[in-house]
């Protein structure tokens, strides 16, 4: 922080605070304030009062952020290398694909972008300043946008401004700013000018107010000593440390890299078996490279992106959320524990009286009634713009109209020195006699109220009792005296008769209930994370229908390593007390412990932990700096809406789900069995060029995933891919998909026809191919039963080719032939028993998850077909048979 924003001259020793007139000679200024021709030429030196500008990013570097996928880059490795070896349609083929993909991921960035803006224009601010139009003239009070602001301006607060600068106070009249966003503190800051104030640069300084607080109360003039990039404000602007890896790095990337390693190992391991068993050179390299394109699902950044980019354009259009980053919605679907702010998130930045009661502890409502006297002829006898919050509350749940029943005389207004505020009036039926109606902090009005000593201490405990629920209190009391033509003072108020007390409660936002409720129905687990005080957080969660439990206070939190924070913040629910730094380090530590977290927050104290999160989510009517720095921005505080954004997050991540589970299975059981044909045959299994028309008709009719519908009790639950237990169920399916791909095999050798002909081999096995695949787009899938029209038409169309371009010309130039009848028969065979096996196998996937029988029988089936490879080499068996005598 600058020198003059600590307030200590240029150069002066820390410890010596300046006082106003060294601040405003620093600054060359004045209370009248600057002139034009000099807020001009300092706007000029200084630059524009805004945060540093959002650059658009240009649309070339949009594009090459697509390629920053691993599997998008090996992908155009693998483009790279066909087209090395002359397999131009495989080359053409996937750079087509790696473009289609960078493409529609910028689009969907570039209209989240281009809504941000939107929001930005929307938020514009004007301020009051103090300027002459020349030196010797009368200073007049402006209005100017808040960017023209300059150091040295003097600046007018009223209730309602929004600080536009960091503020040096002159003058102030009652003056509370909430800085809320700046602190995480719902309680308004009382704010004083002060010539000498501490030296003390922190949010504590009464004397300073900080751009981006809200004047609630009274009214304040400071002169400007930072401005832009300079601001406190401003100063957490800037992200500290590397680019999160958020759930969706970790779900999608981690199968893709554990492909990647086979796609690497296919075309060696081909080359030198062929090498080996065949004695084929260099002539199978084009096999080797498709082998290893088969094993790929080429699909998977359009499919990614079209299910991302189809979701946000939905929410945004329906809800109005922006997803600023796609894949910040499978994060949304992923999100299992979702973290909130409590101020002005689950609650509004408002109190709510709940209750009052006598000093016996009864409900009654004679003391609401004085403290809305009190409130009422405050706010008109002290000429206050504005009611505080409390008083606010008071006048929302009194009734004014009793109150305007009596005579008003006079007034003092709360102060931090006195803590309370009185009310002086007289009743209409008692003629020459006042009624001092005080209200204010509990010890404050006690201690001035005609109690006992034993009294007092009685009804003390009893308030902090009350208080520790997490209530917020008022206390009331009323004394008479003689009406008298002189002033009231603080002196006056002694002697008074004790009433009771008010209560109050933030009040809750609307919907946070209902949507709390719906949200831990489906699977997410809450943790508040506040800068209140415990008793506050809990009392705020048990109206919320949360069960706070042991509420932690983050002030422990220091003396706890990584792995006793994660252990604790998985299993509390509410954290109290937390700065800045506590919120991030709790995000962390939950992600280190394995769940994916959702961070929603509207203040510049959120801003590391929406940094944090997987999914970093704040409400349009957060901070600017927080809007830019969330990936997902709500249309309001509805948290109905926040629901609905995690359903199609979800929706989005079962469709993912199950294109990988279909094209991995089928891809996988096609490479098995094409290198175990290869190695058999004396011929290639498959020519390269069917291999790249049996791939676009089967990635193509994927694309309809996308459109999919998934079933109800996927998306009650997070949608999560994790790699090891999805590729053991991936491994399963493409086993058994192998598994009839030999049989088909060994039924075609049977034939007379496809034991000497290689076109009737590839011509039986490009059918059963396509047929198989198509039959597991509908039977692999976790969408509602029946499958939607576009995807039923979809997969009908592999099928279709398969059955149809062996009889055409251009399956003839492919080296395709029409089959024997009875080579059809037996290939109906074969599906028809591969349609009975994956549907018992599937039952399991239709309802979200596979059942114990399914995976039973799928680890059945691996170990099988694992022992029946093993077994096949003699050197394996000897080995086998050795450890069982020696066993």
């Amino acid at each position: 922080m600058p020198d003059r924003l600590a307030g200590r001259p240029p150069g002066a020793p820390a410890g010596h605070a300046a006082t106003v007139l060294q601040v405003l000679r620093t600054l060359d200024t004045s209370p009248r304030g600057l002139t034009d021709d000099d807020a001009a030429v300092r706007l000029g030196v200084h630059g524009p009062n805004t945060l540093p500008a959002h650059r658009p990013t240009p649309w070339p570097v949009r594009l090459a952020y697509g390629m920053r996928d691993p599997f998008t880059g090996v992908l155009l490795a693998l483009g790279l290398v066909s087209a090395a070896v002359a397999s131009w349609g495989p080359a053409t083929v996937i750079i087509v694909l790696v473009g289609v993909s960078c493409v529609l991921r910028a689009l969907g960035e570039h209209r989240a972008d281009r809504a941000m803006a939107h929001l930005r224009k929307m938020v514009a601010t004007t301020a009051a300043v103090q300027r002459r139009p020349e030196p010797h003239a009368v200073p007049a009070v402006r209005e100017v946008p808040a960017g023209d602001l300059v150091p040295g301006d003097v600046v007018r607060l009223v209730p309602g401004d929004l600080v536009p600068a960091d503020l040096r106070l002159l003058r102030t009249h009652h003056l509370r700013v909430d800085e809320s966003v700046l602190t995480g503190e719902s309680e308004p800051a009382t704010k004083e000018a002060r010539d000498v104030p501490a030296d003390d640069a922190s949010f504590a300084r009464g004397d300073l107010c900080f751009q981006g607080g809200t004047v609630v109360a009274g009214s304040g003039t400071g002169v400007v000593v930072a401005t832009g990039a300079h601001t406190r404000f401003a100063g957490a602007h800037v992200p500290a440390g590397p680019p999160r890896t958020s759930s969706f790095d970790r779900s999608v990337r981690g199968i893709a890299w554990v492909l990647i390693r086979f796609m690497l190992l296919m075309p060696p391991l081909v080359l030198m078996a062929n090498a080996a068993l065949r004695g084929r050179g260099l002539e199978t390299l084009p096999f080797a490279v498709a082998v290893a394109v088969g094993l790929t699902p080429e699909m998977l950044p359009v499919v990614v992106t079209i299910c991302l980019t189809r979701g946000a354009a939905r929410l945004a259009r329906a809800h109005g959320v922006i997803v600023r980053r796609p894949p910040a919605l499978y994060d949304l679907g992923a999100m299992d524990v979702l973290c909130l702010d409590k101020t002005g998130t689950l609650t509004q930045d408002r109190p709510q009286v709940i209750d009052a009661v006598d000093p016996e502890g009864r409900p009654t409502p004679g003391v609401l009634a004085w403290a809305t006297v009190n409130a009422w002829w405050t706010l008109h006898l002290a000429d206050l713009p504005a009611p505080d919050a409390l008083d606010a509350a008071l006048l929302d749940a009194g009734d004014p109209g009793e109150a305007m029943a009596y005579e008003p005389v006079a007034a003092l207004p709360f102060d931090a020195a006195r803590r309370l505020s009185t009310a002086v009036v007289r009743a209409p039926d008692a003629l020459g006699r006042d009624v001092l109606v005080v209200k204010g902090a509990v010890e404050a009005v006690l201690e001035r109220c005609a109690l006992g000593e034993a009294e007092r201490e009685r009804l003390l405990d009893e308030a902090t009792h009350l208080a520790a629920t997490g209530v917020r209190l008022l206390a009331v009391a009323t004394g008479e005296r003689p009406a008298r033509g002189r002033p009231y003072g603080p002196a006056d108020e002694r002697g008074l008769e004790y009433r009771g007390l008010v209560t109050f409660r933030d009040a809750l936002a609307p919907g946070a209930v209902d949507a709390l409720a719906r949200l831990t129905g489906h699977g997410v687990a809450l943790r508040v994370l506040t800068g209140d005080h415990p008793a506050t957080a809990a009392r705020v969660c048990r109206d919320l229908g949360v069960e706070p439990g042991e509420v932690v206070d983050a002030g422990t939190l220091g003396s706890l390593d990584d792995g006793q924070l994660a252990a604790l913040a998985d299993r509390s629910t509410v954290f109290a007390r937390c700065g800045p730094e506590d919120k991030a380090r709790i995000v962390t530590a939950l992600r280190a412990h394995g769940r994916t977290v959702g961070f929603v927050g509207d203040g510049v104290n959120d801003l590391p932990a929406l940094r944090a999160a997987d999914a970093g989510i704040c409400p349009s009517t957060a901070v600017g700096v927080a809007r830019e720095s969330a990936d997902v921005v709500l249309a309001d505080r509805d948290f109905a809406v926040l629901d609905e954004a995690i359903t199609e997050g979800r929706r989005a991540g079962g469709n993912i789900a199950s294109y990988l589970r279909i094209t991995l299975s089928s891809n996988l059981g096609n490479v098995i069995a094409m290198l175990t044909a290869g190695l058999l045959l004396p011929f290639l299994p498959m020519l390269p060029a069917q291999v790249l028309v049996q791939n676009i008709c089967f990635d193509a009719a994927q694309l309809a995933l996308a459109h999919d519908r998934p079933a109800p009790r996927l998306l009650a639950r997070p949608t999560v891919l994790r790699a090891a237990p999805f590729l053991r169920v991936v491994t399963g399916f493409g086993l058994l998909g192998a598994l009839a791909d030999l049989i088909t095999f060994v039924l075609l050798a049977l034939t007379a026809s496809a034991a000497h002909d290689e076109g009737a081999f590839h011509t039986g096995w490009f059918t059963e191919n396509l047929l198989t695949q198509s039959l597991m787009m509908l039977l692999l899938r976790t969408g509602t039963r029946p499958a939607p029209r576009i995807l039923r038409v979809a997969a009908a169309v592999p099928a279709a080719v398969g059955l149809v371009l062996p009889l055409t010309g251009p399956g003839a130039r492919l080296g395709l032939e029409p089959l024997p009848l009875p080579a059809y028969l037996l290939l109906a065979a074969v599906l028809g028993g591969f349609t009975a096996v994956l549907g018992r196998l599937t039952r399991g996937l239709r309802q979200g998850r596979p059942t114990e029988g399914s995976r039973t029988r799928l680890v059945q089936l691996r170990n099988v077909a694992i022992n029946r490879v093993v077994r096949a080499c003699p050197r394996t068996r000897g080995r086998l048979r050795r450890r069982k005598e020696v066993a």
